[in-house]
């Protein structure tokens, strides 16, 4: 299984949307799924609004953020699972994407055009760059996100890539999002060693795109996190706004292209949280139970989390360490500098740091 926060992060407070209005024809929880991962949808534009109810502390509005332009940071991830957010999404094919993250006072933008990758906060007026290999895709699945922020599609492929015997996969009625018909596909671990209880997937009736995505804690009854479009268009997105410039007065750092040996087997990449930590990342459990955690002393990996002001007051100390639980996803920072986080609860995750 992917590394838990980029599912998390990935992908929810609220309800499904309401059922629509002219039901779908009827389909099994196979034919759901199978048109979900067949969907060929790659143009589009819309509104996304993600709304978690995790249990973290939110920071004031004039809060620093860890890390502006900086992509995929931990901290960019978990400030992104507290409370609600508003983006804007645009896409052409592979090549052409922008993501716009709406926060209170500022724009956090991810943009690709080609080639050319571009990170930009508007809050400190930061951006950064990549310059892609010819025909490389690395970054169309995992940075078409703003400092975290992925569409509903790129969320619930990461929960449908992985269905097998140990998942119950049902469909509940149809729901309208966006004004589309759409399938509730359903899908709960078969274990209750996990945090989470039902992921609740809006499947596009028409052409199998993933519209929204809800992750409910085992449990509970509402949502912890949810994902959707609020508006969508499938005409193509007008050329101008994968145009990107940064403006002037701006620092602009140039970043290295990513590293494929942090690539897993099923396509993957490693989380955030373990970028800069190729050879020492550690893998226990499997599916929901996985359980992922750096060598002792990457002191870089434990600084992020601890030195982060929304991270540093959520965390709490625990016997050998400090523990950051939310309602889907618990991170343990150990005394001695190593770092293990999954939908687990903590007990798991102490008992990975004890066996290493």
């Amino acid at each position: 299984m992917a590394a838990p926060v980029v599912i998390a992060a990935g992908a929810l407070a609220g309800s499904l949307p309401a059922g629509a209005s002219d039901p779908l024809p009827a389909k099994t929880p196979a034919q759901v799924l199978e048109l979900a991962a067949s969907h060929q949808v790659q143009v589009f534009s819309g509104t996304v609004e993600q709304s978690a109810d995790l249990g973290l502390p939110e920071l004031p509005a004039t809060g620093k953020p860890s890390a502006s332009a900086s992509p995929g940071s931990v901290a960019s991830v978990i400030e992104l699972l507290s409370g609600k957010h508003t983006a804007r999404v645009f896409m052409d094919g592979k090549d052409n994407a922008r993501v716009q993250v709406m926060d209170q006072l500022a724009e956090r933008d991810v943009v690709r055009h080609g080639n050319d990758v571009w990170f930009y906060s508007s809050k400190d007026n930061t951006a950064a760059h990549i310059a892609m290999p010819a025909r490389d895709a690395a970054l169309s699945k995992d940075h078409q996100g703003a400092g975290g922020m992925h569409t509903p599609a790129e969320m619930a492929q990461q929960f449908l890539s992985k269905v097998d015997s140990t998942i119950a996969v049902s469909v509940g009625p149809d729901v309208s999002v966006a004004g589309r018909a759409a399938y509730n596909l359903l899908i709960e671990p078969r274990t209750d060693a996990t945090l989470v209880g039902k992921v609740a997937i809006a499947v596009d009736g028409q052409n199998g795109m993933p519209l929204s995505v809800q992750m409910t804690a085992r449990g509970a009854d509402k949502p912890a996190f949810s994902s959707g479009f609020t508006s969508l268009s499938l005409a193509v997105p007008d050329q101008s706004v994968f145009a990107f410039t940064p403006p002037p007065g701006s620092t602009v750092k140039e970043l290295p292209v990513p590293d494929k040996s942090l690539e897993q087997a099923d396509g993957s990449h490693q989380d955030a949280m373990y970028k800069g930590a190729k050879g020492q990342v550690s893998v226990t459990g499997t599916g929901w139970e996985t359980v992922v955690g750096t060598a002792k002393g990457n002191a870089p990996t434990a600084e992020s989390v601890l030195q982060d002001p929304l991270l540093s007051q959520a965390a709490v100390a625990v016997p050998g360490g400090r523990l950051l639980s939310t309602a889907l996803l618990n991170v343990l920072v150990t005394d001695d500098g190593r770092v293990f986080a999954g939908m687990v609860p903590p007990e798991q995750l102490q008992s990975a740091a004890a066996a290493q």
